[in-house]
């Protein structure tokens, strides 16, 4: 690690201004002559090593729960339902939620569903791969993300579209315009409730082998799930499983039409399909920043952080420094350092190994059928920073 610069070298990003790009080349700028930046939101950490050391802190807590109070969402519907997130649970509390989620999403559970993540893959492609050109968003990503959810819970695979379209409203709140699209967010949220509630009250008459029936069952015993904490975290699971997977596909492929020789590669090796998740959520994640927040005052790198002090974790930033990683490369087979896509500590992604199954699967399938892909005119992107990712991404390609 290396010394703090002095405040006058220390860079300043407005990263709500809709030119700002988290992975543009004045971060990585700023990024050889500072450890951290300031932002509009606290602090931005941009380098490896006091990204890793921060993860692990034990003065700093989950800090994405004041995510709406940053933007002025102090109330409401939303307000309520983010601070529910098992995510932004401490202590006893965010054991607890986890130990009744965690059945759903272990290693064990991921590789049994690979197969069937597979012919997904395949089912999917076989209705464009064969005309050159596809919309990768709503033809592959989409439809693959929201199935996948609705095989892990046990809800109806009929029920995707739905779980798409509202997910995909829902997911503005992670972003830096989520107070314009308040009300969009809202409405969708309420529709979400509305269809957890029904599935809640279906599996209460009526038991089933699923996850669902599972936390309903917890409900009424054993680690006293509440009425709240169902329905909430029921909406969460759809949604968080549904957004991420849906937006990090769309990054694969932008990362991979940059690197036109390692989607060849992946083609003719498709058990290279878990480096290139690594490799993909190494340089491209979705989630741009992992969050926390000071619990009390301390010094870091020299630095004098306060408490209550919202820390960024820069995650492609940290991810391409080239302190750890080398030159700026992309490549399947070279050895890396962990990234940072699923954050760390105990607020690791709870869904990790089923997002690295399904995108494992999912990768070499495309890379086979879909031969030298580039994008087309017409792509549309969520602002880059906070989590992001393509709203529509045309794509062509050779079969």
């Amino acid at each position: 690690m290396t010394g703090t610069p002095a405040p006058e070298a220390v860079p300043f990003f407005d990263v709500t201004d809709p030119g700002f790009s988290i992975t543009s080349d004045a971060v990585h700028e700023a990024r050889e002559r500072s450890w951290y930046a300031r932002t509009n939101y606290g602090l931005a950490v941009l380098r490896h090593a006091e990204v890793a050391a921060l993860l692990q802190h034990p003065l700093l807590r989950q800090g994405s729960v004041a995510w709406p109070a940053h933007n002025g969402v102090t109330e409401g519907a939303l307000a309520d339902w983010w601070r529910s997130w098992v995510l932004h649970q401490e202590g006893e509390e965010h054991r607890r939620l986890r130990r009744l989620m965690n059945p759903a999403f272990t290693a064990r559970a991921a590789a049994a569903m690979a197969p069937g993540f597979r012919a997904l893959a395949v089912e999917l492609v076989d209705a464009f791969a064969g005309s050159g050109r596809c919309e990768f968003v709503s033809e592959f990503a989409e439809p693959y993300a929201a199935r996948v959810i609705t095989v892990l819970l046990g809800l109806p695979e009929s029920e995707w579209p739905f779980i798409a379209r509202e997910s995909a409203v829902l997911g503005l709140a992670l972003g830096v315009t989520v107070r314009r699209d308040l009300d969009r967010i809202e409405r969708a949220l309420a529709v979400l409730h509305a269809y957890a509630d029904e599935v809640i009250a279906d599996r209460s008459r009526r038991e089933r082998d699923d996850f669902v029936s599972r936390l309903v069952r917890a409900s009424r015993d054993g680690d006293r799930l509440s009425g709240d904490e169902l329905r909430d975290g029921l909406v969460l699971l759809v949604f968080g499983g549904f957004d991420t997977t849906r937006n990090q596909l769309g990054l694969a492929l932008q990362s991979f039409t940059r690197h036109p020789d390692q989607w060849a590669l992946l083609a003719e090796r498709p058990e290279l399909g878990g480096r290139a998740v690594e490799e993909v959520m190494r340089v491209n994640p979705t989630v741009r920043w992992v969050t926390r927040q000071a619990l009390a005052d301390f010094t870091f790198q020299h630095l004098d952080i306060p408490a209550g002090t919202t820390i960024q974790l820069w995650s492609e930033s940290a991810g391409t420094d080239p302190r750890v990683h080398g030159p700026n490369s992309f490549d399947l087979t070279a050895e890396r350092q962990p990234h940072h896509g699923f954050g760390g500590g105990v607020h690791h992604c709870l869904g990790h190994f089923v997002a690295r199954s399904d995108m494992a699967e999912a990768l070499p399938v495309l890379a086979r059928r879909l031969r030298d892909p580039r994008i087309a005119e017409g792509a549309v992107w969520l602002p880059d920073s906070g989590n992001t990712g393509p709203v529509r991404l045309p794509l062509t390609f050779s079969s």
